[in-house]
């Protein structure tokens, strides 16, 4: 049951008298004015979409530029045609022309007018998509691989992740979705499927049950924090899996079914500068778990966040901190109380690698699909028109890679020629080839849309990347090096896990972090506070030079681990502080 602070804070008091996620937002839809207050905002947050302006747009003493963001709701990144093609046109008539991908999977579309929300929601929905809880104190959009191969366990990857989404789905949040936005409609109503209904109803009982008959996992207070949950097959690490609250590794029989799934606990990214309280931290590994009883291991790991997630700070609030501050010992114990099954030991697992699906590929079921490099996940102009004639004319699946590139699914051989040609027109010559950088490369949005940006990622991520790649062009370095960029601490970008990353500390300075690992599997390490954009060459120079002569076919992150912090430090070459 949801332990209830004695004296709980300001926010937990909104989500409690919100009469599940309506109030104060359904009053303040029906004013006039061009923004909502505090607390409407925060429960906007809840249906999908968060309020900003345009921070370019700013004047003294004017009216900010207001728009809200919407972020959909799509388990591994999958968009039907029907779907698409209403997102396309709310971008135009509604937005600023353009959709985003993001790391987790799902469009975004920005600078929605306030008095066009119920239009640009309703429409949403009416074409089978829904913003709800795409973010908010609640289960986030499921990540599994995005690419429709049709073996290998990937079937039963992307099914296990939509189970989780429909499992996890809020009860009484929806009834209000749904009469915010559609008039309360039923037929649109989120339908769990009939795996997550068996195991939804033992949300009710014992430990489980929240004591809100209306909200039986969350409550009326829903969870402390945002929670995260990716699956995946071995040896594929699309989904940065290690970064997650509530990672899966799913494991199948001869016959393609569920065996079973690794588990790991604990990951986040998101962090505060000059806060040492705060910090990204990688999942641990908490064992095996047999196929049939992995959906009660995933409703008694939220539950037990619920129970016992920090809700007196929101800084504190994520499981990763629950985890590290109370041990993994801990936690087998206190699950033990949620979930009975046993956990086994983990089981071998290929090596992890980031996998990215770009150029042809066939499906194994007599189809085609081709996966499109979309630097920042930011699709615009005629890209964007031009994709909206090919899934238009062929009715072609969409889906949205971790890695903010989009692929074009359910593609027939008779069809693949004239698309090829297509895309050719567009740029994308040869999908499947890259600049040495920008195909693993992401950035966050920051400047002007989020108001919590310190400085640029996003506008200057292809000027960075240039530079990067000519100054590798000058070593004679050919190998690729994992870059991300993000603009504040906070870690949309996931740059903790990075090779070589840029985390934004002042304007046009960065923190400069190091180590992570091609695959995804190690936390990177900062060592520089501020850098200076213009230093950017004359700092990495001297360490890039080290690697190419005695890196001895390593990777730059390997490389940067193994030298040690002081060897490390004594090549960056910078006129700034130590991180």
């Amino acid at each position: 049951m949801t332990v209830v602070p004695d004296r709980p804070t300001k926010f937990e008091q909104l989500k409690a008298s919100s009469q599940h996620l309506r109030e104060p937002l359904a009053s303040e839809l029906a004013n006039d004015l061009p923004y909502f207050t505090e607390g409407a905002v925060q429960i906007l947050k809840f249906h999908g979409s968060y309020q900003q302006d345009n921070r370019d747009n700013r004047q003294k003493g004017q009216e900010k530029d207001w728009g809200m963001m919407l972020r959909l709701r799509s388990p591994g990144g999958r968009i039907p045609a029907q779907l698409y093609l209403a997102l396309d046109s709310l971008a135009d008539d509604y937005g600023v022309g353009s959709m985003r991908i993001t790391t987790r999977q799902a469009f975004q579309l920005h600078g929605v007018a306030k008095q066009d929300l119920r239009t640009v929601l309703g429409t949403i929905v009416r074409n089978l998509g829904s913003t709800l809880a795409a973010c908010g104190d609640i289960n986030r959009n499921v990540m599994a691989p995005a690419a429709p191969f049709q073996d290998q366990g990937y079937p039963v990857a992307r099914r296990l992740a939509d189970d989780i989404a429909d499992l996890l789905a809020p009860k009484a949040a929806a009834g209000a979705y749904l009469e915010l936005w559609v008039d309360g409609e039923k037929r649109y109503k989120i339908r769990p499927s009939v795996a997550s209904s068996k195991v939804r109803k033992r949300q009710q009982q014992g430990i489980l049950a929240s004591g809100d008959p209306e909200e039986p996992l969350y409550g009326a207070t829903y969870l402390p924090r945002k929670f995260k949950v990716a699956v995946t097959v071995p040896g594929d690490n699309s989904v940065d899996l290690l970064t997650q609250d509530l990672g899966l590794v799913a494991f199948t029989d001869l016959g393609g079914r569920l065996r079973g799934c690794n588990v790991y606990v604990g990951g986040g990214m998101g962090r505060t500068h000059n806060k040492e309280e705060t910090f990204a931290r990688s999942a641990d590994s908490l064992g095996y778990v047999k196929g049939t009883e992995i959906l009660d291991l995933v409703q008694a790991v939220v539950a037990l966040q619920r129970d016992h997630g920090d809700r007196q700070q929101r800084r504190h609030a994520r499981l990763k901190y629950l985890i590290q501050d109370r041990g993994i010992d801990w936690f087998r114990t206190e699950l033990a109380r949620y979930f009975e099954a046993p956990i086994a030991p983990a089981q071998k697992e290929a090596r992890p690698q980031l996998k990215d699906y770009l150029g042809w590929h066939a499906q194994g079921d007599g189809l085609w699909f081709v996966g499109l490099s979309l630097l920042s996940g930011r699709l615009e102009g005629e890209r964007k028109r031009g994709l909206r004639q090919l899934v238009e004319r062929f009715q072609l699946e969409v889906r949205l890679t971790p890695n903010q590139d989009l692929l074009l699914c359910q593609i027939a051989k008779n069809q693949k020629d004239t698309i090829a040609a297509a895309l050719a027109e567009l740029g994308w010559q040869n999908p499947g080839e890259t600049s040495l950088l920008s195909r693993h490369a992401i950035a966050c949005p920051a400047l002007p849309t989020c108001g919590l940006a310190i400085t640029e990622s996003e506008r200057i991520l292809p000027k960075i990347l240039d530079r990067l790649e000519q100054l590798l062009a000058q070593e004679a370095i050919t190998t690729p090096i994992l870059f991300r960029i993000t603009g504040c601490p906070n870690g949309c970008a996931r740059p903790y896990m990075a090779e070589l990353a840029l985390v934004g500390s002042g304007v046009d300075q960065y923190q400069l972090w190091l180590g992570g690992s091609p695959g995804l599997t190690r936390l990177a390490v900062p060592y520089l506070e501020k850098l200076p954009l213009e230093q950017l060459e004359t700092t990495l120079t001297p360490l890039l030079r080290h690697w190419r002569d005695q890196g001895k076919g390593s990777s730059f992150g390997d490389h940067c681990h193994g030298l040690g912090a002081e060897s490390l430090g004594q090549l960056l070459q910078v006129a700034g502080q130590t991180a």
